[in-house]
């Protein structure tokens, strides 16, 4: 006759069985429910659950991965460092970091050309990072370093880029070919100039530039005359060396630690634009570019090879292409 002991210890298995047919039953519903499946009451065969809860797992593992690159703690910081140049100061000059006398004739010390901050030459190598340009030093907003036009401006992009969206956005994002048509170079040209000149009062209106083309010729000449790309060489490798991953999630992944190596201006800059390019793939019946024509439009404007030799940077143009078409899909996630 069974002791009480045995009997015990039956029970206690026969109770850990259940618990763990339970715990498997309820991680078929919620994994089922994940899928969008409907789980009858004859639950199936191992040889089916068993890859089914594997492919169910890899799914949402996907989903919480893509979930975690939105989180980001980056607090925007629009530091910018002073851009001096030797200068011949008229009549007695005092440093404005040591309040110490400028000696000398000529060449006494530099000058922020941006800010128009005085300093020697030595103490230009203490001043923090804190260059607070003026409208009166930056007199052109083409050719201009991306940080200092938005400092200047009290922005947080670039006032073309937002100018140029707009008015695409408003008469163009049907257009056929938008970007990748060309504008007569001539009224680019002018439309630069009326940036350089007018600023935030430029007329880019229907009115001064019927074809839209103009504008989208200004806005892509806007970035290739940076003398820093919006992707800043500095991140230029890491963005390339992300556009090798043939896995989607790695490649998001690198992304995302790509995008932190960016400077607060040239990051809102991108974020703002690749937004714009996803509107306009979501007109793609339409104007017939989707994510890919446009990456391969953007990729060379928007990244440059720093010193690379010709055949490097010939390589890398597919490279470029990828990660602004990368960029273009995932915007919603990856900004």
């Amino acid at each position: 006759m069974p002791s009480r002991e045995s009997y015990s210890v039956r029970k206690g298995e026969k109770s850990l069985v259940q618990s763990k047919s339970k715990q498997e039953s309820n991680q078929q519903d919620i994994l089922a429910a994940a899928l969008g499946m409907r789980m009858g009451p004859q639950k199936p065969p191992a040889t089916i659950w068993q890859p089914l809860k594997l492919f169910a797992y890899s799914q949402l593992t996907s989903l919480v991965r893509r979930a975690t690159l939105k989180e980001t703690d980056r607090a925007p910081k629009y530091e910018k460092v002073h851009n001096f140049k030797v200068h011949t100061f008229r009549g007695p000059h005092w440093c404005e970091y040591c309040a110490n006398f400028m000696w000398g004739l000529i060449a006494q010390g530099v000058k922020c050309a941006d800010c128009g901050l005085n300093v020697h030459k030595q103490c230009s190598k203490m001043v923090p990072n804190d260059c607070k340009p003026d409208l009166k030093h930056v007199k052109k907003v083409y050719s201009c370093d991306l940080t200092t036009l938005v400092k200047a401006h009290n922005s947080k992009r670039p006032m073309v880029v937002d100018m140029c969206i707009r008015e695409i956005e408003s008469r163009g994002l049907k257009s056929e070919g938008i970007y990748r048509v060309s504008g007569f170079s001539d009224l680019i040209e002018d439309a630069k100039l009326t940036f350089d000149r007018d600023g935030e009062k430029a007329d880019i209106s229907v009115n001064v530039y019927e074809d839209i083309n103009i504008i989208t010729g200004a806005l892509k000449l806007y970035f290739r005359d940076l003398p820093i790309p919006v992707i800043t060489y500095d991140a230029y490798p890491k963005f390339i060396e992300a556009a090798k991953f043939t896995d989607l999630d790695e490649r998001l992944e690198a992304l995302h630690e790509a995008l932190k190596l960016l400077p607060p201006a040239h990051h809102e800059t991108l974020r703002y634009l690749m937004a714009h390019l996803k509107r306009v793939t979501q007109n793609e019946k339409d104007n017939l570019m989707n994510a890919e024509n446009l990456g391969i439009v953007f990729g060379p404007t928007l990244m440059r090879a720093p010193d690379l030799d010709a055949m490097t940077a010939l390589n890398d143009i597919r490279y470029q292409r990828q990660v602004v078409e990368t960029l273009i899909k995932n915007e919603d996630i990856l900004f």
